[in-house]
């Protein structure tokens, strides 16, 4: 399993690491978004969606649980934070959206447990009043660990 962490000074810092990977990811990739309420998974996707060239407005899809969404890819962005169980998400149809033509976020996908796909990009955002924000990009599997050594590359010694 192949991870990287990465400082994030702020907001705009969030939203730039979700365009790169947005230009990063190709169709069928799945990223989970695990961090605390306001941690900035909402202003990742945002930026992911700019990198797949979606116009428009991205916002968290708490309450609609799906937002579907095109640019050079479709962008499905899901929130499963308001599901009762995991069972609960079987009736969304994740299989559709995570073995698609697609890219795949899930906010809160941590939630999913086994439903999981066996392989995707995690993605943990953590804030610290002392450390400040920090990201964690966790493989789990060979394409997911090719596109973070694309990121590393592009992101220098920082990364």
């Amino acid at each position: 399993m192949t991870a990287v962490q990465i400082r994030l000074k702020d907001a705009g810092a969030t939203r730039e690491l979700g365009r790169v990977l947005g230009r990063l990811l190709g169709p069928g990739d799945v990223v989970i978004l695990t961090g605390e309420l306001g941690a900035g998974k909402t202003t990742l996707a945002q930026g992911l969606a700019q990198g797949l060239g979606v116009s428009g407005t991205v916002t968290s899809p708490t309450f609609t649980l799906i937002q579907e969404h095109q640019g050079r890819l479709p962008f499905y962005h899901i929130d499963v934070y308001r599901l009762e169980d995991p069972e609960a998400a079987l009736e969304l149809g994740l299989e559709e959206y995570f073995y698609g033509q697609g890219v795949t976020l899930v906010e809160w996908g941590e939630r999913l447990g086994e439903l999981l796909p066996p392989e995707y990009l995690e993605v943990c955002l953590e804030y610290d009043a002392t450390a400040g924000r920090r990201a964690t990009l966790t493989a789990r599997g060979q394409r997911y660990a090719r596109i973070l050594e694309e990121l590393k590359q592009i992101a220098g010694p920082g990364a």
